[in-house]
């Protein structure tokens, strides 16, 4: 197949022709959830090495199970995140046994620009607070508003109800929200 054909298939269409063995397929796909997936991943974990380690092999998973995707049981988007959240689990329930000290401190590599780095310190101040929540609302919280997927798609994902989504996703925010007032000022977000 062209690879611009690939653009306009479906994503089970992608993965079905990719199980047949085309390699073109395969490309679309990864181009089309790959940086979603690292995105997904590095918010979960805080940390974008072991985010991209997650990110290839929730798509190695994609590829091995290709062959026998059954259409219609789950949307490939819904089976790739909740793939990539519970290799993130693993690892953050790997990184508990290690203690604080055996957790890497997240690197900030925003350029010097004011205006930049007051977003880098935004960022982190977002990612910081996301990473104080439990990892259910987290999950939740970033699927929800960042990853922009529906209460339905979450419930999916993790494998709960969506009143159990509404409810994850209330408590994350309201989480959010106190973690992060103390430091309306220092992020420059004041009324003015």
């Amino acid at each position: 197949m062209p690879f611009d054909a690939a653009g306009a298939q479906s994503d089970e269409a992608l993965l079905a022709a990719y199980g047949r063995g085309d390699a073109q397929a395969a490309r679309a796909l990864t181009l089309r959830f790959t940086p979603r997936v690292l995105s997904h991943a590095a918010r979960l974990l805080g940390d974008a090495a072991e985010a991209e380690d997650v990110a290839q092999e929730a798509m190695l998973r994609l590829w091995k199970i290709a062959p026998d995707w059954r259409a219609g049981e789950a949307r490939v988007s819904t089976w790739l995140f909740r793939v990539t959240g519970n290799l993130c689990t693993d690892r953050l329930r790997r990184r508990r046994g290690q203690g604080l000290d055996g957790v890497p401190e997240p690197h900030d590599e925003a350029p010097g620009a004011e205006a930049r780095l007051l977003s880098g310190q935004r960022a982190q101040a977002l990612q910081e607070a996301l990473d104080a929540l439990p990892v259910r609302q987290r999950q939740a919280v970033i699927l929800r508003h960042i990853e922009g997927l529906s209460n339905p798609e979450i419930a999916q994902v993790m494998e709960i109800g969506t009143e159990a989504v509404e409810s994850l996703t209330a408590r994350g925010k309201r989480a959010l929200k106190a973690e992060l007032a103390a430091r309306r000022g220092e992020l420059g977000l004041q009324d003015d």
